[in-house]
């Protein structure tokens, strides 16, 4: 199920995007980004349409993934 950002508390939104970016194996390569900066960028990336929050429902998990991900998810 995908969730539209903007149905989501600003403060729900920041924690999950906040979440996205610390995870492990989310390296952003040889220059270090201010946590700030990515969460900007992630909320810019959501805004465009760019990526989209899904949400697994048996997994009770969201994730933030490319809409040509999300795209190939529902088409299966």
């Amino acid at each position: 199920m995908l969730i539209p950002h903007d149905q989501l508390s600003p403060d729900a939104l920041r924690r999950l995007i906040e979440d996205f970016v610390t995870r492990n194996g989310t390296d952003y390569g040889d220059i270090e980004i201010a946590l700030k900066t990515k969460i900007e960028q992630v909320m810019r990336q959501l805004k465009s349409g760019e990526v989209v929050i899904a949400y697994n429902q048996d997994e009770e998990y969201c994730n933030i993934i490319t809409k040509e991900d999300a795209r190939n998810i529902l088409n299966q």
